[in-house]
């Protein structure tokens, strides 16, 4: 009679749990989450990924942002990211380069709902992520911007973190030289402020067979090569 190895049954077990509690994040921005001009290692997408590990959560991040991109290019590519990807949560972190050149709020409001309505169609929890012009921008043109993601927010009911570069931007020892990029040291006051929005979204882990163990699945992937803004 065949009998099967206990060794083999544990690994077994290990790897069913693994796959119950793996959760994709695909983290879809712009050079304010491709670490520009960092290591990606000390960029605050990795940093998340090293909190997740910490706390054994089976998350794997897929970082598809990229240095300078729109709204409108996000879009072209984003359905292409949702089918390859299937997340079970988007951190969309898009708009600021429209806002630096000063597109209508009309169309970028259009391009990201555009979005949220791909993630809701593959049933993927959306943290949608804001962030505050520079005020050479004109009062109403920032207010109006801003404006953007707290109607989204509120229109599709969506976990809104609405400056991505809180206590950080106005800071000028954790910025670039450029005003506009945060440096090395402000990744993990970023990772800090997006993982405080992001938990609540992360699906209880669950148990397989009788057990309860993490998942260890714990990795990034950057989808694409970054280029300068």
């Amino acid at each position: 009679m065949f009998k099967l190895h206990p060794l083999f049954l544990l690994l077994c077990l290990c790897l069913t749990v693994q796959n119950v509690n793996s959760q994709t994040i695909l983290v879809f921005g712009d050079s304010l989450s491709a670490a520009y001009k960092l290591d990606p290692a000390d960029g605050w997408v990795q940093l998340l990924q090293n909190k997740s590990q910490q706390q054994q959560l089976g998350l794997t991040y897929i970082n598809a942002s990229i240095s300078g991109e729109t709204t409108r290019g996000g879009l072209s590519r984003f359905k292409k990211a949702l089918d390859k990807h299937h997340p079970d949560i988007v951190i969309l972190e898009l708009g600021a380069n429209d806002g630096l050149r000063g597109f209508p709020p009309k169309v970028i409001q259009s391009n990201l709902e555009r979005m949220i309505k791909l993630a809701r169609k593959q049933q993927a929890k959306l943290l949608l992520v804001g962030i505050h012009l520079p005020p050479n921008y004109g009062r109403h043109y920032t207010e109006m911007f801003h404006k953007i993601y707290v109607d989204l927010a509120k229109q599709y009911n969506l976990t809104l973190l609405p400056y991505l570069l809180k206590g950080v931007g106005t800071n000028k020892s954790l910025m670039q030289t450029d005003g506009l990029h945060p440096k090395a040291n402000a990744q993990p006051l970023i990772a800090s402020t997006v993982w405080d929005k992001l938990s609540p979204l992360i699906t209880p882990q669950r148990s397989s067979a009788n057990e309860n163990q993490p998942g260890t699945r714990q990795t990034v992937t950057t989808s694409h090569s970054l280029t300068g803004d």
